[in-house]
Parts: C-alpha cells; sequence; structure tokens
C-alpha cells in the first residue's frame, strides 16, 4: 500500500525534503530507495507498491532533484550520504536496508562506510563508484560549457521531438524500452536550472574526461559484516557489468545476480524479478549491527 497522501512538511537543515512512502512503519524491515543522477524517487515508481506489500519504504528525492530543494549547494556523494542520514532522522527512522541505483548506488556505500550503524543491508543495483568506465555522455557532462548545451538537449523542442519518437516507435510495434524512456525522463528534468545545477555539480565532483573518479573498491572490505547484494543489467551500457562482477570479487560475502534482459534499469525493466529478489534477500538473511568496535577490527 503506497501512502498517496501528503506528507507532513520536513526541512532538512532548513531545506525542504520530498520523498515518497510505501508500507506501514509497523516493524517490518525499512527499505531506502535512493535514486541516480538525472532522476527522483519517481523512477521506483514500477517496484513501490509491491515492496511496500512487506516493508516499509522511503523513497527521497536528493537534493536539488524532483520536489527537494537544493541543500546549500553540496552536491556531492558525501553531502548526499549525510543528507539521507540527517532525513532519516527526521522521520526517526533506521536502521535500513539501503537500495541505491547508479549514483545513488554511490551514495548508498558511502552510508555504509560513514554511518555503519545505520545500515543493516547493501544492495546496489548498477551501481556507480566501482571504477572509472562510464557512459561518454556523462564524461561529456565534465567539459567546459556543457552548461550551455544541457539545456539545449532538455529543452521543450527537444523533449517534443523525443516523445514524437516514441509515440512513432509504438505506433510501428516497437514501443521504447523503460529503460531509454526513463533516460528521455531524466533529459527533460535538467530543462529546470535548479536540477541541472544540481546535476553539473555532481557530476563534476565525481567524473572527469577519464571517467569516475570516486571509487569505493579499496574499501569494499568493510562489507563483510553487512549482507550485501549487487543487481546488475547485462545489458547496461551506461555502467559496465563488469563493475557488478569486481565488486563481487572484492566484497566478502557478497552477492551477485545479473538479470540478462535488464539495461541500466532493471527495477524499472524487469520489475518483478526485481521485487522478488529484494525480497528474498532480505528475508534470508539477518540485519547487521555493526559497531564502532567492528569497524575498528576491520581497519586493522
Amino acid at each position: 500500500m503506497t501512502d498517496r497522501s501528503p506528507h507532513p512538511p520536513v526541512a532538512v537543515n532548513g531545506h525542504r525534503a520530498s520523498y515518497r512512502t510505501a508500507g506501514v512503519d509497523d516493524g517490518r524491515p525499512v527499505l531506502l530507495l535512493v535514486h541516480g543522477l538525472a532522476a527522483d524517487a519517481q523512477t521506483w515508481g514500477a517496484v513501490l507498491d509491491a515492496l511496500g506489500e512487506w516493508a516499509y519504504v522511503i523513497a527521497p528525492d536528493l537534493p536539488g532533484h524532483g520536489d527537494a530543494e537544493p541543500a546549500g549547494g553540496d552536491c556531492s556523494i558525501p553531502g548526499y550520504a549525510a543528507y539521507l542520514r540527517d532525513l532519516l532522522r527526521m522521520l526517526h527512522v533506521g536502521p535500513v536496508t539501503v537500495v541505491g541505483h547508479s549514483l545513488g548506488g554511490g551514495i548508498a556505500m558511502q552510508m555504509t562506510y560513514l554511518f555503519p550503524d545505520l545500515i543493516e543491508r547493501l544492495i546496489l543495483v548498477d551501481a556507480g563508484g566501482l571504477g572509472p568506465e562510464v557512459s561518454p555522455w556523462l564524461r561529456a557532462a565534465t567539459l567546459p560549457g556543457a552548461e550551455l548545451v544541457i539545456p539545449v538537449i532538455a529543452s521543450a523542442p527537444a523533449r517534443s521531438v523525443a516523445r514524437w519518437a516514441g509515440q512513432a516507435m509504438t505506433w510501428a510495434g516497437m514501443p521504447p524500452r523503460p529503460g531509454l524512456t526513463e533516460l528521455a525522463r531524466g533529459i527533460g528534468m535538467l530543462g529546470r536550472p535548479v536540477s541541472r545545477q544540481a546535476f553539473l555539480r555532481t557530476v563534476r565532483t565525481s567524473l572527469d574526461l577519464r571517467g569516475q573518479t570516486v571509487d569505493a573498491r579499496d574499501r569494499l572490505y568493510l562489507t563483510a559484516l553487512l549482507p550485501t547484494l549487487v543487481v546488475w543489467g547485462a545489458r547496461d551500457t551506461i555502467i559496465p557489468v563488469g563493475h557488478g562482477d569486481a565488486m563481487h570479487e572484492a566484497a566478502p560475502g557478497s552477492e551477485l545476480v545479473v538479470l540478462e534482459q535488464s539495461g541500466h534499469f532493471p527495477h524499472l525493466e524487469e520489475p518483478q524479478r526485481f521485487v522478488a529478489l529484494v525480497r528474498e534477500f532480505v528475508e534470508r538473511t539477518a540485519p547487521a549491527r555493526i559497531t564502532d568496535e567492528d569497524v575498528a577490527a576491520l581497519l586493522a
């Protein structure tokens, strides 16, 4: 059951927050769904209700995305992680199973590193932060002048052409894949100055022309104490599936599931299987309770 009634206004450090929920907070597992770049909580729409049948689900908009106000201009991965920690505190929720997609995967890993007592399971979905390789168009966004090009790409005429192309494909019996539709929606959101600024700031703090510059691989041993599931689309053209393989090899005890029919958005392209994977993993694994002493022992 999804809570579609307006939420009481919540401000995080003085900035308006925005989030969706599903299910009831009655002692059941809590899922925190973290979206990726040029996205918002709506990206989880295909799985939100089904997850809410057995869990309490919180899907926030990151600052500067969706309906959430920018949070003081900090669009770095650690900044987003701290924001989500503060949001959970404001909502009196936690610990949680954090599910991070793309950029959200990098944020989820940052949360497990900075706030291990807040996280009881980690689920990464085509996650960023596991190697330099990434789509050329994301690398191009780090170039000077990108702030002039993106408004043209995301303009109303360009969005109209994209909608027409999608309709034409549907009429021809070849409807666009959900992942392609979501990419087009994300580009459209960059027409908003606030969203575009958050996008560019995030890209320029985590990528350069060579690819991703933020890399979590030297800290993955910390997941030895944390039930970890890695889900990847075999057809991902934005972040290669090899990153999922490398994550699985480097993270002790992690589990890897590759969805052969999915690209970068498994939760949209194979939603029923995605929900089943998440539910089975959460119900089968015991929640972690990580202490400072546990972390200190691993670091030693």
